[in-house]
């Protein structure tokens, strides 16, 4: 018996809707719903311990998998299973996470999971926008502890119309490419890619995808209703001590806030503050500090927050000293790595990144083979977070969950500004060196310059700066802070990174901490935010203002050319001989792809030798080379034989073709060589396929002078041979009548 079902339906225009599902399926699960849109379906499952874990935070851990069933395929590689997720999904994973979390009790801490799975697929919806939904719809039919629903909905734009959840082909045409993640009350994420809009076409965006996400919102609250909305659960809170908290602030605030407004750099202040917590410390007996040693420190920073965010609100200073739309000195560098074929070091106050650039072919594209997803990637980066750049000593368990992040918001900022006639595959790569204070926005910042320096000609450069928030509801003062500390990250309202050219925004990461931001605020900030993008935009063009002309002369050129697809198969030769022996001569790399369309040959030629891609280019030229009849060539004789002589054509080198004995002079010819040697060059006329021997015909006396009083060969005479060949039939061979004159064969006697 089919348990009973509750649902809900959002509809989000144009024939299209979402339907949330629950009662059916994981019903051991603290709560468990399906959601629908089309075929593609997403089955999410909460579960959270009762038992408190012995930690200072949430153990959350949010969960996005793509299953290859869903897409009626088989995983690729050896194993046949799904094994570690990819970066799409770790990226949707991050997107629902960062949503979640801050809604969460802050003194809850039992273990939590939130497992995602696209148990469906279809083509035309994008799996990753309706995760957030999916979240927290289970999570409001559980008994957890939660603030209120979320959802999240991505926003596209096409022909100046805003699209909520729009499919991959419309995302193809639109010049916006947004997630936004809210409640009915607030925005608290944003995140995406944009064709260099500006700051007010942004939060039109921004207000445009809230509206859904309300709708999104009181769906999940009537189907909790409907279902029977669960009592929230009882947890074991944090320990609070009202009278220690107020007697520590009162020990460290003064003294704190003195330190902040010194303005010292990140080790002075960090060794300060420490002084401070350890003079507070050590009035407390060992005793009491087995007691409450928790305690204090959990208040110590709180009352350290307050003295830092109260100096930025009075007194418009900063921790480093610098006033709020003030950016840290910046030095950069180009062409620091010898070897490399583009490189950059990009320093802000405390923080640098080192890029490097690599070209190559086709063949090195980014490969993406996702349930939801196939393609590949002809420009990518990649962002390394070493522990040493933070001054700590750490094992590198593989790539955190946090560099893909960085690194895909790194290469969404650059990506657009790529030409799409570059012809080469470029992999960016960059090793943070030091780290206080957005080391993602650096990455774009030491990429373009690397980019730039190995040759590849961007549109236009690019820029990125990390953005804070300090506001106080009560008295209604707010700071935006520019080029945040990551100090300032910790303890701000908002942590918003910005990316763009002189013309507009390119990518943008936002968390916004506080509730009901004004979208006032948000224009005023991401207009400083312009502001300091233009600064550091400054400062890369005057270290490198434009690409250079060329790559670097130890970095491989590339030239493309385009065959006919019936030559293909030449220029590959038998088991790929030709091809193969080719880039052995040229010391050239080359890669045939077929074009989709038009099926024609793409070829790709990269190599360090201008000579090699010349030999390569002349190879093709060589077997594209078709003759003209009526026309005259100059030819090489390669080959003697005894009928004639093996020529090449000298435009066309590996094109050969047999010039017979007849055609050498007009006078008989008895041995080729008293006509023609090896190695000697002349004329030849081309008058196509001959009808009589059926191959192609060349001809030397063609173009030379008649001898004086030359008289043509008469044609031969038939001589009835045709006539012969006619009653060649086997009728008429006798053979019948002469089987039937021989002897029967006498058996073989024995002996």
């Amino acid at each position: 018996m089919i348990p009973k079902v509750f649902k809900e339906v959002i509809d989000l225009g144009e024939g299209r809707e979402i339907s949330i599902e629950t009662g059916k399926l994981a019903k051991q699960a603290h709560g468990s719903v399906v959601v629908q849109s089309g075929k593609c379906m997403l089955l999410c499952t909460v579960v959270s311990n009762y038992k408190q874990a012995d930690v200072d935070f949430l153990p959350l851990t949010v969960d996005y998998r793509e299953k290859f069933a869903a897409a009626g395929r088989y995983p690729g590689g050896f194993f046949k299973r799904e094994a570690r997720p990819s970066d799409g999904e770790v990226l949707t994973m991050r997107l629902v996470d960062r949503v979640l979390r801050p809604l969460f009790p802050k003194d809850y801490h039992s273990e939590t999971q939130v497992m995602i799975q696209l148990m469906s697929h279809d083509d035309e919806v994008m799996p990753d926008a309706m995760a957030g939904l999916a979240a927290s719809a289970a999570i409001m039919l559980s008994d957890f502890p939660f603030e209120c629903a979320i959802s999240e909905a991505r926003v596209g734009r096409v022909n100046g119309e805003f699209i909520i959840n729009p499919t991959r082909a419309q995302l193809e045409e639109s010049d916006i490419d947004m997630m936004i993640g809210a409640s009915a009350d607030s925005v608290m994420m944003v995140e995406g890619e944009m064709d260099e809009i500006s700051e007010e076409e942004m939060t039109e965006a921004i207000k445009f995808a809230h509206e859904a996400i309300k709708i999104q919102c009181a769906a999940q609250l009537k189907l909790a209703e409907a279902f029977g909305k669960k009592e929230t659960r009882e947890y074991e809170p944090e320990r609070e001590d009202a009278d220690l908290a107020q007697k520590i602030h009162d020990m460290a605030y003064d003294k704190v806030y003195a330190v902040a407004k010194a303005g010292s750099s990140k080790h002075e202040r960090g060794a300060a503050f420490a002084e401070i917590k350890e003079e507070i410390k050590a009035t407390f007996s060992e005793e009491e500090l087995e007691d409450i040693g928790g305690l204090v420190s959990k208040y110590y920073s709180k009352a350290e927050k307050a003295a830092v965010r109260d100096l930025t609100l009075n007194e418009g200073l900063r921790l480093d000293g610098r006033k709020t739309d003030e950016i840290r000195p910046i030095w950069c560098e180009v062409d620091y790595l010898p070897s490399t074929h583009g490189s950059a070091i990009f320093t802000r106050g405390e923080t640098q990144a080192l890029a490097t650039v690599t070209l190559g072919t086709s063949r090195e594209a980014n490969q993406i083979d996702m349930p939801s997803f196939e393609g590949e990637e002809r420009f990518y980066l990649h962002y390394n977070f070493p522990p040493f750049s933070t001054g700590e000593a750490r094992p590198i368990r593989g790539t955190s969950r946090r560099e893909v992040g960085h690194g895909n918001l790194a290469q969404r900022a650059l990506k657009g500004m790529v030409p799409e006639d570059c012809p080469y595959t470029v992999r960016v790569v960059s090793e943070v060196l030091e780290s206080n204070g957005s080391s993602s926005m650096a990455t774009v910042c030491s990429g373009t310059m690397a980019l730039m320096d190995a040759g590849v000609q961007l549109k236009k450069p690019v820029s990125g700066i990390a953005m804070g928030l300090i506001s106080d509801a009560d008295s209604g003062k707010y700071a935006v802070l520019s080029d945040i500390l990551g100090d300032e990250d910790h303890l701000g309202d908002m942590d918003f990174k910005v990316t763009g050219t002189a013309d507009g925004i390119t990518a943008c990461q936002m968390d916004i901490k506080v509730k009901g931001l004004s979208y006032e605020i948000l224009v005023n900030a991401l207009k400083q935010a312009r502001d300091g993008r233009l600064h550091i935009l400054e400062k890369l063009t005057d270290t490198i203002s434009a690409p250079n002309d060329d790559v670097k002369s130890h970095a491989p050129k590339m030239v493309t050319r385009t065959i006919p697809n019936e030559f293909i198969g030449a220029l590959i030769g038998p088991g790929g001989k030709v091809i193969q022996e080719l880039q052995k001569e040229t010391n050239t790399t080359i890669v045939i792809n077929e074009d989709p369309v038009t099926e024609e040959g793409i070829v790709e030629i990269l190599g360090t030798g201008q000579e090699g891609i010349d030999a390569v280019l002349a190879k093709i030229d060589s077997l594209m080379f078709k003759p003209e009849v009526g026309s005259v060539y100059e030819v090489k004789v390669i080959k003697m034989l005894d009928f004639g002589a093996v020529v090449e054509y000298m435009d066309a080198p590996g094109n050969e073709v047999l010039l017979h004995v007849s055609e050498l002079a007009w006078e008989r010819t008895e041995n080729v060589s008293d006509v023609v040697n090896m190695g000697d060059v002349f004329d030849v006329k081309y008058f196509g396929i001959d009808s009589r021997t059926r191959k192609e015909k060349v001809s030397r006396k063609a173009i030379l002078p008649k001898p004086e009083g030359y008289v043509a060969r008469p044609p031969r005479e038939n001589n009835g041979r045709d006539n012969r060949r006619d009653n060649r039939g086997r009728d008429n061979r006798g053979r019948d009548n002469r089987r039937d004159d021989r002897k029967p064969r006498e058996d073989k006697k024995e002996d």
